[in-house]
Order: C-alpha cells, then sequence, then structure tokens
C-alpha cells in the first residue's frame, strides 16, 4: 500500500496516475472526497482530512509501506517554517513505530547554502527532521519549476509579458513538475533503495528569463518579452496575493539566494532524470494554458 499527500495537485496528481496505471493499491488524503474524479475514488482508498492533522495520517499510514509526502505550501500560512515543518510535524511524529519502511519527499535545491533561503531553508530543515525517524528516505530537491510560468498566463495572454524579480540574462535551473513526477513514481515503485539521499532535479540545462521570453514567443507565435521587478516589487506582489507577511518575506528570501548562486552552487547531480527543456514544456504545457 502506498499513501499519496496532495493527490490533486500538479504533483501530487502525476504520481497518483503513474502509481494506479502500475496496478498498485494506493491510498489518498484529500480534504474533500466529492472532488475527486469518481474514476479515481473507484480504484483507491481515500482517507478525508488534511494530512497535517495527527488522526488522518496515522490512519492513512496504517499498514502502508511508503508515503508520498507533499506539504501543499499554504502561502497564507505565518511563515515558510510553518507551511513546512509545522504542517508535516505530525506525519513526523507518527513515522516511528509506523509500518511506512520508505518516503518520498518533495523538497528543495540548497542544502549548504550559507545564508538563509526562505522556502528552501524550511524544506531542508523538513527533510532532516524525516530523515531523522528512521525511514529510507528521497528528497526530490527541485530547482526552480518551469510550471510556475502558468501562474501568469493572464499578463502573458493580455500583455505579452511575464515578470520575476530575476537579472534577465542569469541562466539558472529549472525543472517541470512532470520529471518531478517520473522521478518520484519510480521510486516509490521500487522500494529496493535505503538509507537518506537527496535526488537533485535541475531540468537538462540551465536558462536565463530573457531566453525563456525567446521560446515562449517562438512557441505561441506572438512576442513575449520578460520584465524584471525590484525585490520589494515582488514581496508587496506576493502579499496583494494573499500571502502572510512572513510567507512573502520567505518567497522573497528564496529568490534572492537563487539570484546569488545557490541553485548553481549545489551539486549538478544527473541531468538525464529531468530531460523536459524549456521549449518542450512550453509547447506541451504553456500553449495549452494560454489557449485555455
Amino acid at each position: 500500500m502506498i499513501v499519496i499527500t496532495t493527490p490533486s495537485g500538479d504533483i501530487g496528481g502525476r504520481v497518483l496516475a503513474r502509481v494506479l496505471e502500475a496496478g498498485i493499491d494506493v491510498r489518498i488524503v484529500a480534504r474533500h472526497p466529492a472532488k475527486v474524479p469518481s474514476d479515481i475514488r473507484d480504484r483507491t482508498e481515500i482517507v478525508e482530512g488534511s494530512h497535517a492533522d495527527g488522526a488522518v495520517i496515522r490512519r492513512a499510514m496504517d499498514g502502508a509501506s511508503a508515503v508520498f509526502w507533499l506539504p501543499p505550501g499554504d502561502p497564507t500560512a505565518l511563515d515558510a517554517h510553518a507551511a513546512y515543518v509545522g504542517f508535516s510535524r505530525a506525519f513526523i511524529e507518527s513515522l516511528p513505530g509506523s509500518s511506512v519502511s520508505h518516503v518520498v519527499g518533495v523538497s528543495a535545491v540548497g542544502r549548504g547554502w550559507p545564508k538563509p533561503a526562505g522556502l528552501v531553508t524550511a524544506s531542508l530543515a523538513m527533510d532532516d527532521l524525516i530523515g531523522a525517524t528512521g525511514v529510507s528516505y528521497r528528497a526530490l530537491c527541485c530547482a526552480s519549476l518551469m510550471d510556475n510560468v502558468l501562474r501568469q498566463v493572464g499578463p502573458i495572454r493580455s500583455e505579452g509579458v511575464f515578470y520575476a524579480p530575476t537579472p534577465r540574462d542569469l541562466p539558472l535551473p529549472h525543472v517541470a513538475k512532470e520529471d518531478v513526477a517520473e522521478v518520484g513514481t519510480g521510486l516509490l515503485l521500487d522500494l529496493e533503495w535505503n538509507g537518506v539521499e537527496e535526488v537533485p532535479l535541475l531540468g537538462p540545462d540551465d536558462i536565463s528569463h530573457n531566453a525563456m521570453a525567446a521560446i515562449m514567443s517562438e512557441v505561441l507565435g506572438k512576442p513575449v518579452r520578460y520584465q524584471e521587478m525590484s525585490m520589494d516589487q515582488f514581496e508587496v506582489t506576493m502579499a496583494s496575493l494573499g500571502a502572510s507577511k512572513g510567507m512573502a518575506r520567505d518567497y522573497a528570501e528564496m529568490m534572492i539566494a537563487k539570484n546569488e548562486g545557490m541553485d548553481t552552487s549545489s551539486p549538478a547531480g544527473n541531468r538525464k532524470n529531468s530531460p523536459t527543456t524549456f521549449h518542450k514544456w512550453a509547447e506541451n504545457q504553456l500553449r495549452t494554458g494560454i489557449s485555455q
């Protein structure tokens, strides 16, 4: 039995579909079971509630051998520590003595970065606590996600522009959620691994935001430009979108660390594990998002 959290999320949903295709028994944790598509409800066992709730996660883990763990990263949380470490506390406390022997979690690139890095710092602290429970753990350490561009479908469609607080010609690693789900599923379906390790997911090559704009222009058949914003503007924008003061600050702190080289200073890892280029991602995901 494999437990999958965030089954309706972009990554969790992809992992769920792949595990079901493999014919493995699956249990999912869902706040609103009625929103789970009927074809999935018929093929899974559903535990209703939040996976931050100790009673809920213990019920979900009962008799399970592996868990796919992903906090929702609630932007309204007090701060990143609360969103990741605090949210995961009940799960971490429930692991010792449970039947769960293996955990695959979604985390971030940045181990060894000497400065605070907001969401990254919190994610790595969560990893350390899970790994210390004695389970075998693989942290899927992601660079920036290509799919975050989809949050700006509106301005890309109407104005031909997208924004970020990143220097326009700074090449940084980016990974597609599709690749993250593929690697995570592979680990869940073959539990012949032990110990605690990080799995860097960096995408096939580094790319700047100006280069991303050029690719989007080509794929969409319309001019798209990149507009750099200040870090103060970024923090204000995050707050205007509903992020708490602490989370807005931690988003900005993470972006500062990325701009200063956190992602590119991390061990390169095996880039073959995340082969989707930004061009291929734009063809498969952005083009569809723009047309909807």
